[in-house]
């Protein structure tokens, strides 16, 4: 029975010549790149590279680009350290409320220390509104914060409108771009960003290294304290072999980028239509067209998602129920509570998340094994059995 991965929100495997591009790194040329002699410079020489390609990746400079060990330190230093260096301007700071939880975690943290935090909130489709930012913005308001593309219902935010409310306002503003780079063309200068997370895994590179872009003259404090590495921004040793792994990948997935787009829509179009012919009491969550090429998010009635993914699993299936941080809790996602769903809806969901390796053959799979899955679980819920007495009265 072949594997098929459907859970690419969570993570990428790793590109084989990310892996060819980075073995150099961790074998022959381990120099440290603080030191001076020619095995540090050719370690220096890759970082330097790499930062290059990914300032041009984002419409950056490479003095920019500071590395980091991914997506959840990006979004740390960016909310906290705006925070601590400006807050002799204010202290009220606004997200969303359906941000990844290294922001809401982190935001919360902040408030703990004094800081007021706003958190927006999302229609049914999980968006942010322009007029909800304009309306919340106060005269000590020093930081917004608003991710790209949330990571469980694919949802596309209008990243460059929310920019410009930011600009008009001289208000720092940061955007978790976790999930839409190298699916959605990213420029900081278009879109008025001034902190920008990333990070490698999602894009067929390592685990272990991302980015947090610093556009130059906003004031950010250090999350770490230690030597001088990063132009002083994040000390530490780079990790090398990483850090070329991340600037590989970001070449490759550039070269492709339209292409690749366009077939995970093929794909994922695929299966959304699929599910939603083949399977009653069902819904799609996140935006119908403004939403990540690769995702898929459903919700099916009277079921638990983890039933769901252990059975889905059994057929050879990977997917979850939404973010992979979150997929111990109990809770049901805070995403699709914020858009409005009830508790009882918010635990039947099912997150399939899309890859260059998926074929029509993976999707025609699940829509054979999906359906009977959902009709058996159905068949153990005495809700499910209530309804259906119900109907038949």
């Amino acid at each position: 029975m072949k594997s098929i991965y459907l859970d690419h929100a969570a993570t990428t495997p790793m590109h084989p010549r990310v892996l060819e591009a980075m073995l150099p790194y961790l074998q022959e040329q381990y120099g440290n790149p603080s030191s001076v002699y020619s095995l540090a410079r050719e370690a220096k020489n890759a970082v330097e590279d790499a930062r290059k390609r990914v300032a041009q990746f984002i419409g950056a400079s490479p003095q920019e680009i500071i590395f980091t060990s991914g997506g959840t330190e990006s979004d740390n230093m960016a909310l906290w350290g705006v925070a601590q260096a400006n807050r002799g301007r204010g202290k009220h700071i606004i997200t969303t409320s359906i941000e990844h939880h290294a922001v809401l975690d982190t935001a919360a943290a902040l408030e703990k220390e004094g800081f007021s935090v706003t958190y927006l909130p999302v229609d049914g489709y999980g968006q942010v509104q322009v007029a909800d930012l304009k309306a919340a913005i106060r005269d000590d308001t020093i930081l917004i914060s608003i991710m790209y593309a949330n990571n469980e219902v694919g949802t596309i935010q209008p990243i460059k409108e929310l920019g410009q409310v930011a600009r008009d306002h001289n208000i720092i503003f940061h955007t978790d771009a976790v999930q839409a780079a190298g699916y959605l063309p990213l420029d900081v200068d278009r879109d008025g960003v001034d902190l920008l997370s990333l990070s490698a895994h999602k894009l067929y590179g390592p685990k272990g290294v991302g980015v947090l872009y610093i556009r130059r003259g906003v004031k950010v404090a250090n999350l770490l304290k230690g030597g001088g590495q990063e132009r002083g921004r994040r000390p530490g040793t780079e990790n090398v072999a990483g850090i070329v792994g991340l600037g590989e990948a970001i070449r490759l997935c550039q070269g492709k980028m339209e292409e690749r787009v366009e077939r995970l829509r093929h794909l994922r179009d695929l299966l959304i239509a699929g599910v939603l012919a083949k399977i009653d009491h069902v819904r799609l969550n996140g935006h119908p067209e403004k939403r990540l090429p690769g995702n898929a998010h459903f919700i099916f009635e009277f079921i638990e998602g983890e039933s769901l993914l252990i059975s889905l699993d059994l057929e050879g299936i990977a997917g979850s129920s939404g973010s992979a941080c979150t997929s111990g809790s109990l809770e049901p996602s805070h995403v699709l509570l914020a858009m409005g769903l009830p508790h009882e809806l918010a635990h039947g969901s099912l997150r399939l998340t899309l890859g260059e390796e998926n074929t029509e053959e993976d999707i025609e799979r699940v829509l054979q094994v999906l359906p009977p899955i959902v009709q058996r679980l159905r068949d153990m819920s005495p809700l499910y059995k209530q309804r259906a007495k119900v109907s038949g009265a």
